[in-house]
């Protein structure tokens, strides 16, 4: 009888993966739903998973936000271990300009440690399937810097614009971006809910650049980052009158496909 038990036990338990556990690449909705004709993608059909599903996003410290999906995956975004994520996440990503997006030696209990930088010259290719979130990467070029004899040249690939995938929603990341997105770029981004753009205005492009990267991105929410002392002022200036200014007092934003606003807006959650 506690043999029975065991094999039924075994068999159950194969059936239930974790909520972290990888799966297939599936391919990307936001993509065929950006390039598809209008009347091929009636609102039914952006909403992926259900409507009520909530992602919380919530702002770390200089590019680290930590997403948590529906299903309980953890994501922290530029990972460099310097600021407090709360539990373990189970994917993170890195861009490597800085020391401040990224980390040599993560936590070997992370399942997932995604680099924005390939090995050997090569471009890093990321197309993972976790628990309820795909994610794939778009690379773009870096300045080098410091001990470099090179004038400013750039490094191919050094950085990627992080895409998520979840609950209906695409999430983008633009790591350490330094240089206006081409035609090529915007095509393999998609189309995208929610951004995440730095506006230092100088580490990375300047802000007259990430200004009209974001109108051109035209997503429902843009959650600012990598501030530095730039004046919110200055940079919501530039942006125009094309989006509203939401300024929270929290630091974490919980949405769904359901609750994004009806106008492109700038939420700035405490921190930031």
């Amino acid at each position: 009888m506690l043999q029975f038990l065991l094999a039924v036990l075994a068999a159950l338990s194969s059936l239930i993966a974790p909520a972290a556990a990888q799966e297939a690449w599936r391919g990307s909705e936001c993509l065929a739903m950006a390039h598809a004709p209008p009347r091929a993608t009636p609102v039914s059909l952006r909403r992926t998973a259900a409507a009520a599903d909530e992602v919380a996003i919530s702002y770390a410290g200089h590019s680290t936000y930590v997403i948590e999906t529906p299903a309980g995956v953890r994501i922290a975004t530029d990972y460099s271990g310097a600021y407090r994520v709360g539990r373990l996440p189970d994917v993170i990503t890195m861009n490597r300009a800085h020391s401040t997006h990224y980390t040599l030696f993560p936590d070997s209990r992370i399942p997932h440690v995604l680099r924005g930088w390939g090995e050997g010259g090569q471009p890093a290719l990321v197309r993972l399937r976790v628990g309820d979130v795909s994610i794939r990467n778009v690379t773009t070029d870096i300045r080098r810097y410091f001990g470099d004899d090179s004038n400013g040249a750039m490094l191919k690939d050094g950085n990627s614009i992080f895409i998520f995938e979840v609950a209906g929603l695409c999430i983008g990341h633009l790591g350490h971006l330094h240089h206006k997105l081409d035609e090529s770029h915007f095509a393999a981004i998609g189309r995208l809910d929610i951004v995440m753009v730095p506006i230092d205005g100088s580490y990375t492009m300047s802000l007259d650049g990430v200004s009209d990267i974001t109108r051109r991105l035209r997503a429902s929410v843009v959650l600012p980052m990598h501030r530095f002392a730039t004046p919110l002022d200055d940079f919501m200036r530039r942006i125009g009158q094309q989006f509203e200014i939401d300024m929270r007092s929290e630091r974490t934003l919980r949405i769904s496909r359901d609750s994004l606003p009806r106008t492109p807006t700038v939420i700035i959650l405490d921190g930031v």
